[in-house]
């Protein structure tokens, strides 16, 4: 799916990444080359081509001027968390043909008119009413949503998502919705200091991506794998990730 997007600004209105913004800039280009090298020496490692990992940029609680600093720098790929900021920050940015746009975050059902308006991806298909809400959506619109199914992997309490037991047939059922596309699976891995510990999350990802692929489930594609973050995405890139999350390595700690 193609999302409809924000008209490109001209020279007068687009976030201004010139005065102000050369810092930045600097920094963000410093910070996505270290990103891309540990992308790189962690697929290497596991014998990948560093190629098939896209590094999708968080910027949940980012400035507008330093997305757009980030565009500036490279980044390809952005990801926001809700709707509601989404909205506010790209109606300012001045975004460049081919850059997609990533929804991460939990989707409550009444947002989802705003989100096909934003996002070229949804990450976080992780129950039948929102897959029912997406396909309803996407039909009257004519398109198709590309969507990864979240799957709560470690059982987190406080975390969204499918239990692994379910994710076939959670995605069987899924599959039969016009309108949306599933093309992988996605899992947020719990805090650990020692991104070892956090390795058989990923490990378990992977496996279910496998045991749905051999499924042949019609119109299913299971090329992605969107799973790391800024405190663990080396393993989990030795582990198969197709996408990783990046935030904090790149635009430093923000505020809640």
């Amino acid at each position: 799916m193609q999302a409809a997007r924000p008209r490109r600004q001209n020279a007068g209105n687009a976030v201004d990444t010139q005065a102000g913004e050369t810092e930045s800039l600097e920094n963000l280009t410093d910070n996505l080359a270290r990103v891309r090298e540990r992308v790189r020496r962690a697929a290497e490692r596991a014998g990948r081509d560093p190629a098939e990992v896209t590094i999708v940029a968080v910027t949940k609680g980012v400035e507008a001027s330093t997305v757009q600093a980030a565009l500036a720098a490279g980044v390809t790929d952005i990801g926001e968390n809700r709707v509601q900021e989404a909205r506010g920050k790209f109606q300012q940015l001045d975004v460049p043909q081919g850059v997609r746009r990533h929804m991460i975050g939990h989707l409550q059902t009444n947002k989802v008119r705003h989100a096909l308006a934003l996002f070229d991806v949804i990450h976080s298909l992780d129950r039948p009413s929102l897959g029912e809400a997406l396909s309803r959506r996407a039909t009257s619109l004519g398109v198709v949503v590309p969507v990864l199914v979240q799957v709560n992997v470690a059982g987190e309490a406080t975390k969204h998502g499918v239990a692994p037991d379910e994710v076939l047939n959670f995605v069987r059922d899924m599959a039969r919705l016009p309108g949306i596309r599933i093309e992988g699976l996605m899992t947020m891995a719990p805090y650990a200091e020692d991104p070892e510990m956090v390795r058989p999350v990923f490990r378990r990802l992977r496996e279910l991506r496998e045991q749905v692929a051999e499924a042949d489930i019609q119109g299913v594609h299971m090329h992605c794998l969107s799973m790391g973050m800024t405190n663990d995405f080396e393993v989990a890139v030795e582990e198969g990730s197709t996408m990783v999350r990046i935030g904090t390595a790149l635009f430093g700690n923000r505020n809640p």
